[in-house]
Formats: structure tokens, sequence, C-alpha cells
């Protein structure tokens, strides 16, 4: 499994024309699901996606002179009571070492991808939304499969890839 997780002031997505999920501070993830991963790659990821420690303590100045405002590093989704977008990428997955048309054979099948893909969105949200009081949830998705516009604007930027079967990453 491989995600492209962005720290964001805000995201959305638009489908047709007609935007179908948003949310304010936190987490944009591209999701990428491959033909190797299983149940246990998808409980990996979210208990690390959660536990992250991306954004920072703005109770406490940083302890070296920088623009940062707040101690860098120092919180997860959950501490600073943040959302999640979440969207469907096949692509990460996608090799261009033979030719100009890309291969996407590592991908998981739609079916698969989309089974695997909705147990973790259901992990993220357990973990996510036990946290708040909030009734609707903290996690949002794109339309699997579908065309999708994505707009954010990254924080920091910070922007990390993480590949749950490739320990380079």
């Amino acid at each position: 499994m491989r995600i492209v997780i962005q720290k964001v002031k805000k995201a959305s997505v638009t489908v047709d024309e007609k935007v179908i999920s948003e949310i304010g501070k936190g987490l944009m993830i591209l999701v990428g699901i491959s033909t190797k991963d299983t149940l246990e790659d998808i409980t990996k990821m979210s208990n690390k996606l959660l536990s992250l420690r991306i954004f920072e303590d703005l109770d406490h100045p940083p302890q070296t002179k920088t623009k940062w405002y707040g101690k860098p590093w120092s919180k997860s989704i959950i501490d600073v009571q943040g959302e999640i977008l979440s969207v469907s990428q096949f692509t990460l997955y996608g090799t261009i070492k033979k030719g100009t048309k890309p291969d996407f054979h590592k991908a998981a099948k739609g079916d698969v991808a989309k089974g695997l893909y909705d147990t973790f969105l259901q992990q993220l949200r357990t973990g996510l939304d036990k946290s708040t009081e909030s009734e609707e949830s903290k996690v949002k998705d794109g339309e699997f499969g579908a065309m999708m516009d994505v707009e954010l604007i990254n924080d920091g930027p910070v922007t990390i890839v993480w590949d749950t079967n490739d320990p380079t990453l």
C-alpha cells in the first residue's frame, strides 16, 4: 500500500463539476492499493497515519530559531482534531520503465482495491471519529474509480510518501 500524505489548510474533491467532499485543517492523502496488499497492510497504514506526528504544538515555541510557529512535529491528526480527505489513486503504482505508456499491472484490480480501500477508510473513521464528539465523520473521501478534480492548499508544504512494502520510503 502506498500513500502520499499532504498536510493541508484545506482540500476538496470535485466530480462532474460538483464538490463532493471537502475538509479544513488536516491531511489530504492519495491512496494506492497494490496486488500484494493485505488487511495487515491496511491496518499498518491506518495506525501509522493516525499516530504520525506531522503537526506543530502551538502551545510551545520552537526550540530553534525558525519561522515555524509552535513546536514542529509534535502532534498527530487526532491531537489537533483535524480532518482527513482520502482519494483512491491506482496510478501511484504506475511504472514507466518501458515505452511511453504507463503500466499499472502492480495496482490491485478494482473490486479487490475497493474492498481494501473501504476497510482502510473505516479504520481511519474508527480511530479519528472516536476522538471527537462530532456526529459527522472527520474522514472524507472522493469517488472510487471516478475522474476527480482535487484541490488543496498544502501547509508547510509538508508532503510524505510511504509504502508498506518498500522499506526505503
